[in-house]
């Protein structure tokens, strides 16, 4: 599904690194059993430069092994990173001690404007008030990108597909297929098919051979996108897979890591060079 275009996805035998030390900013605790992490902001960043900004909404219905807006946290948002200052040019925002520096947005807060890059997992629990609607619509008309990740099957999608309906009315902003062909599946790398990762725990319970979540209801993943009305892409969305486990799991089974990490990875790199370049 991956195939090496400019350069070598060189990601085997990867551990994981330990994680960045945790210094108190904000307390989040939404969800259903939201974290009581301290996070930060983009404009936190004691060494400035690109940063993995993830979005915090309200779940408002459950999920089957869905953790809402914290999922795949905070392991995959660093782990990205830190690979992706490796595998291109690009310089990301550091703490003091060099470990990759990422942040978690309020879709109403001011820092929501200094990511170019917005990422939003289990989004199919996802309810936004009002102000988060109009937030997060000026933000991507004003140039901002959502990828939004790891949600599976009919029920997920039908809530997911209400709220950015509102966000992106779909008569002025249909929900697409993106095309293997689109430019963005081979910004760096080629891809020719959007794998399917699933969450290591339910890959594991099915005997290491399955990765369909919702077995024959969420057997194909889908890349779908809306455009802006001048043809730019402003959300991204990978239905039916959990590309982000890829990243958050990498050093955690072998098997995991090499049956899915360099795939997730491939894609990862492609989709954000991609949003930071147009």
């Amino acid at each position: 599904m991956l195939r090496r275009r400019r350069t070598a996805l060189a990601l085997g035998g990867l551990l994981v690194l330990a994680c960045a030390a945790a210094a108190a900013a904000q307390d989040y605790g939404w969800g259903f059993r939201g974290p009581r992490s301290r996070v930060f902001k983009p404009s936190d960043a004691p060494r400035p430069g690109w940063t993995f900004c993830r979005g915090v909404y309200r779940s408002v219905r459950r999920e089957w092994m869905g953790q809402g807006w914290y999922t795949d946290y905070p392991d995959s948002d660093r782990n990205f990173m830190l690979r992706f200052s490796q595998l291109t040019t690009t310089q990301i925002a550091r703490w003091e001690n060099d470990e990759p520096f990422h942040s978690v947005v309020e879709l109403t807060h001011a820092d929501l404007f200094r990511c170019p890059f917005l990422f939003m997992s289990d989004v199919g629990t996802m309810g936004l008030s009002d102000d988060e609607v109009r937030a997060l619509r000026t933000y991507l008309l004003k140039g901002g990108f959502l990828w939004v990740d790891d949600f599976w099957g009919e029920f997920a999608w039908e809530q997911w597909e209400q709220e950015i309906g509102r966000v992106l009315p779909p008569a002025v902003y249909p929900i697409q297929d993106i095309p293997i062909t689109h430019e963005m599946l081979s910004t760096l790398y080629s891809v020719d098919a959007l794998p399917q990762v699933p969450s290591i725990q339910f890959w594991r319970r099915s005997g290491r051979t399955e990765t369909s979540e919702r077995g024959r209801e969420s057997a194909v993943p889908h890349l779908r996108g809306i455009y802006g009305e001048d043809g730019r892409l402003l959300v991204v969305m990978t239905h039916n897979t959990d590309i982000a486990d890829g990243w958050e799991r990498e050093g955690e089974d072998d098997q995991f890591f090499y049956l899915f990490s360099p795939a997730a990875y491939g894609i990862g790199v492609n989709v954000v060079l991609y949003a930071l370049t147009h």
